[in-house]
């Protein structure tokens, strides 16, 4: 608040502040219609806390909420605390949003205050001071109460039977209620008013558990940051930075694509329940890594006691982090610039907040506060760091010191951590955590290298036949090999859903890659058609082009981004206007519609396509075979097997490393009788449901060369041999 000037007593707020905070305000009143006081809602079941002397000596109340609703409640409803001169009310129907109470046991002198007396008025804490609470059977000494000071109008306004009796205290900083007003308060100075502070040391009984309960449901910031507030910016950037809602991501529900997996969810149990501080989930592509975490993260933000979880991205680590806590810092500040875009006009906003965005409205959130509060609330926070192998190349060769930061800084905050890597990922990043940190697998240890983790691997018999029945995929379809394999059957089982009636055969695991991708250039090309007004014919040429877009894309993801295209490159080939060259015409919103379809997806700075075996797959089809397992083969002398391969340059005077994780490519460049070709029955179905004509155009497209379906050429990547042979 620093450069604003003297403030006046009866200033008010905004009038849309005015109105929302009105919108949480009970009035009280007998059964003649005679005010006699206000109060709040506490929690979510009603709970109305207001002044003992809005309530003292009634039989029966009437309780008036805006908008009409109203309540009568007798006195079995009402929790009498006339020592404190408060008192609770069970109310039904009202419908109220529940207003935070403060978490601090003091408040500062000097604190500015609003207050509900004929309209809301700002007040000042001058201290506490003992008063004396005058009932209707005895006196009461109250050993702390505010003391306020307001302006002339104000103080008439909390007059004794004015019907401000019970109302909330909010500070003006966090919008937390502080205490209540109380107007039959009597201390030293006869013309002074005084409010009943909430949260006092040493609270107990009723009013103990409902505070308790509001700190747990209700969000605040600032200083009076809650577990509910830690729980609201962990489940924002679960939201915005996990993997969404789509059908490739884990909800934590059973769908035809997804099933609970007994054993996974068993380990996760243990590891919150014991000492570890690290799990590894351990697993090849297509496993499901990123669907257990996303189960995990649904059930811990959606169950009956929801505990804090944050989703971090690999791609969203930077060269220059020293520990897992700068990128949760900055997964933190993106989730309140969205939590306070929300709160805007709420009763914690005011014209005193000081300006600058979010930091002023939610004050400190950063990780080591948000993990002290969890720790305290007895529910550590949760990392949940899917992909660390899409690092930048630059942390990768810091990664001794990055690990053994992240795991400090796991030991002094109390915070776990969870990684989903790949097996060669793991041997590097698990090595350099202390071994008493690392949560140990029920049953058989992992074979070296690998340290202690989870592996995951295909499904049980049991829970594929489940996911096979509920998709409707006859037994016999896929091979013994791919029959359990996780994404083979979400893929197969989106293609399925298209096309319910497609021809039965024999299929393996690159068949159901192919239609998958066939399938989603296809959705992609119905969304450009609708948005372009494109229909017919032109619709199958539009797929045939998106699938060429596509794999100019799998060919750059080859050069320096490491399997991910930067904004540039990811602009040049699926540009937001309209796109150049002959065959596009004037069709707009390629990035949109690729997005739109999560065929790729937001990564960091760039964009990768959504599931990584699809991306290893896609890419080995235009890998250079002979060129990469020379240069995975015959490494550099300066190549150091932790960090990658070092391939030469064309000059011959500098090499540059290839990253250890984009391997993975060169599995799927090798020979096959089928590679890249797909089950052409099942892909000709495929084409048949966007247009007619000849089914298997699209198919035929979706592995041409993309210079070819594009028109364009594409620029030379530098860090995989790409084959550049256009395929007939």
């Amino acid at each position: 608040m620093a450069g604003r000037g003297p403030r006046t007593g009866d200033e008010q707020p905004p009038a849309a502040i005015d109105r929302a905070r009105d919108e949480g305000l009970v009035r009280i009143c007998d059964l003649a219609g005679r005010p006699r006081g206000t109060g709040f809602v506490a929690d979510h079941h009603g709970t109305v806390i207001t002044s003992h002397e809005a309530v003292d000596g009634l039989a029966r109340l009437v309780l008036h909420a805006p908008g009409d609703r109203s309540c009568v409640v007798g006195a079995d409803a009402v929790t009498p605390l006339p020592a404190a001169d408060l008192a609770l009310v069970r109310t039904e129907g009202l419908d109220l949003d529940p207003l935070p109470v403060t978490v601090r046991d003091r408040v500062g002198t000097g604190t500015y205050v609003r207050i509900a007396a004929g309209g809301w008025r700002e007040a000042r804490v001058l201290g506490t001071t003992a008063v004396t609470y005058t009932a209707t059977d005895r006196f009461h000494l109250l050993g702390e109460a505010l003391e306020l000071a307001i302006g002339t109008a104000g103080a008439d306004a909390l007059r004794l039977g004015g019907g401000a009796a019970g109302g909330p205290v909010l500070d003006v900083s966090t919008g937390a209620v502080i205490g209540v007003v109380g107007t039959a308060l009597h201390g030293e100075h006869p013309t002074a008013r005084f409010a009943v502070p909430l949260r006092t040391p040493g609270v107990r009984g009723p009013l103990a558990t409902l505070l308790a309960r509001n700190a747990a449901t209700v969000p605040a910031y600032g200083a009076d940051l809650n577990p509910a507030g830690v729980l609201e910016l962990t489940a924002t950037s679960v939201g915005s930075d996990g993997p969404g809602a789509g059908p490739s991501s884990g909800t934590g529900e059973e769908s035809s694509t997804t099933v609970e997996r007994t054993a996974v969810v068993g380990e996760f149990e243990n590891f919150a329940s014991g000492p570890a501080a690290v799990l590894g989930l351990v697993g090849p592509p297509g496993s499901g890594r990123t669907t257990e975490l996303a189960a995990l993260a649904a059930r811990r933000t959606g169950g009956a006691e929801p505990a804090p979880t944050l989703w971090l991205r690999g791609a969203d680590l930077l060269a220059t982090d020293t520990s897992v806590a700068d990128a949760a810092a900055r997964a933190l500040e993106r989730a309140g610039r969205i939590v306070a875009a929300s709160r805007e006009g709420t009763p914690g906003d005011s014209e005193v907040l000081p300006p600058g965005g979010y930091g002023g409205e939610l004050g400190d959130i950063g990780p080591e506060r948000l993990a002290s509060l969890s720790r305290d609330a007895g529910r550590p926070l949760l990392l949940l760091l899917d992909g660390p192998e899409e690092m930048p190349s630059a942390l990768a060769h810091r990664l001794p010191d990055w690990t053994s930061g992240t795991a400090a800084w796991l030991e002094e905050t109390g915070a776990r951590l969870v990684v989903a890597c790949r097996p060669a990922d793991w041997e590097q990043a698990g090595a350099h955590f202390p071994a008493e940190l690392l949560h140990r697998a029920t049953g058989a240890e992992p074979e070296p290298p690998l340290p202690p983790c989870v592996r995951l691997g295909d499904l049980t018999e049991e829970e594929a036949r489940r996911i096979r029945a509920r998709a409707g995929i006859p037994e016999g379809t896929l091979g013994a090999a791919d029959a359990r394999h996780p994404l083979t059957l979400r893929l197969l089982a989106e293609v399925r859903a298209v096309l319910p009636d497609a021809p039965a055969g024999r299929l393996d695991r690159h068949d159901v890659l192919g239609a998958h991708l066939d399938l989603m250039c296809l959705r992609v090309a119905v969304r450009l058609a609708a948005a372009n007004g494109v229909r017919g014919s032109a619709v199958r040429r539009l797929a045939a082009q998106v699938s060429g877009r596509v794999h100019e894309a799998a060919r750059r993801c080859l050069g320096p981004g490491q399997g991910q295209l930067d904004r540039e490159s990811f602009e040049a080939v699926f540009p937001w206007g309209p796109a150049p060259g002959r065959r596009s015409g004037r069709t707009t919103g390629w990035a949109s519609a690729v997005l739109t379809e999560r065929l790729l997806v937001p990564a960091g700075n760039g964009y990768r396509f959504a599931h990584e075996e699809l991306a290893d797959w896609i890419q080995g089809a235009h890998l250079d075979l002979d060129a990469a397992l020379h240069a995975l083969v015959h490494r550099s002398r300066d190549a150091a097997p932790a960090a990658g391969v070092r391939v030469p340059s064309p000059s011959g005077t500098e090499a540059e490393r290839v990253p250890a994780q984009r391997t993975p490519p060169s599995a799927g460049a090798g020979p096959g009788p089928r590679r890249g070709r797909g089950p052409v029955r099942a892909r000709r179905a495929v084409a048949g449901r966007v247009a007619p004509g000849p089914p298997s155009a699209p198919a035929r497209a979706s592995f041409r060369s993309p210079d070819t379906a594009s028109g364009r050429s594409s620029r030379p990547c530098s860090s995989w041999p790409v084959n550049r042979t256009r395929r007939r």
